[in-house]
């Protein structure tokens, strides 16, 4: 009887395989759909008024005595750069943030956390929750505190006249200093949390050795601890500023703006364009010029932050 062997491909080219199913398919549909609620809300809250803001800086629109707005074009803008108040506006507006947040709150926020950094544990919980707590109060509480302190019968003159010094009318004299010892004042809290994080941060052992070296602290902070902290300081330094771009109820419960435009920073420009003289098309360029001023701050610190130590 014979038999016979079994057929096989051993000696054959294997044929083209059939082509995978992408695992992505039902999988990412399933995400996608998970993820269209928030964008449909993103696009609805979000997108739709700034590109609705966008629209309107191009055209006349009015609050009142005007029956249909029309298309102006860069009206608006070439209006502001026109005019005296806004370039004012401008101007103490670069003051302020310069003052409050570059050189204030960042460079006394630094300092505080170096300092309580070596401070006893006591020492460090009660200025904590001191800067802190002028942190954490609303906007227009602290206006109204500060105004107190700064006004012509406040606690700062009352002071200085229990010293036997001159006192003056600090938010008639010099209000957009006073308005940024204000913000200065609010807002250092934030400067030291982030310090004292990037300070905890940098190794105990590269301070002891400089410090074996014979390094003092001045060179220790500029030759060690600011290098190994500066992305920290760039962070900081960026948050801060745009913040303080858009401070408005602070200034607002101490000066309004004045006296005389003194210190009527873009906020309060945009805010008494818009609402105050009814300009609504004027006060959202205004608006978007701002934003403009904020975005350049933002490049630059982005640029600084993607150097390396």
């Amino acid at each position: 009887m014979t038999t016979t062997a079994p057929h096989t491909d051993l000696g054959k080219t294997p044929g083209p395989t059939a082509p995978r199913r992408s695992r992505r398919g039902p999988g990412a549909l399933v995400r996608a759909l998970s993820l269209t609620p928030a964008v449909v809300l993103l696009l609805l809250f979000l997108a739709g008024p700034i590109a609705y803001c966008f629209w309107i800086a191009f055209t006349d629109l009015q609050l009142t005595g005007q029956a249909e707005d029309s298309f102006v074009g860069f009206e608006n803008f070439t209006r502001a750069f026109g005019d005296e108040a806004f370039l004012n506006a401008v101007w103490l507006t670069l003051v302020f943030t310069v003052l409050s947040s570059l050189v204030g709150q960042n460079t006394l926020g630094l300092a505080l956390a170096a300092l309580m950094r070596r401070a006893s544990k006591p020492v460090r919980t009660l200025t904590g929750g001191i800067v802190v707590t002028a942190w954490v109060l609303p906007e227009v509480v602290a206006g109204f505190l500060l105004y107190a302190f700064f006004r012509r019968e406040g606690t700062l003159n009352a002071i200085l006249d229990w010293l036997h010094l001159p006192s003056q009318n600090w938010l008639f004299t010099l209000p957009i200093l006073a308005v940024s010892f204000a913000n200065v004042w609010r807002g250092t809290a934030f400067s030291m949390l982030v310090y004292s994080a990037a300070l905890n941060e940098i190794p105990q052992e590269i301070t002891e050795a400089a410090e074996v070296d014979g390094a003092g602290g001045w060179r220790r902070m500029w030759h060690i601890t600011l290098p190994m902290i500066r992305r920290s300081i760039g962070t900081n330094l960026m948050l801060n500023t745009l913040q303080t771009l858009s401070v408005f109820g602070l200034i607002w419960v101490m000066t309004r703006g004045g006296p005389g435009g003194k210190s009527q920073t873009l906020p309060l420009f945009m805010y008494e364009q818009a609402f105050q003289n009814s300009l609504i098309g004027y006060g959202t360029a205004v608006a978007l010029l701002l934003l403009l001023v904020g975005s350049l701050f933002s490049l630059v610190y982005l640029r600084l932050l993607r150097t390396e130590v």
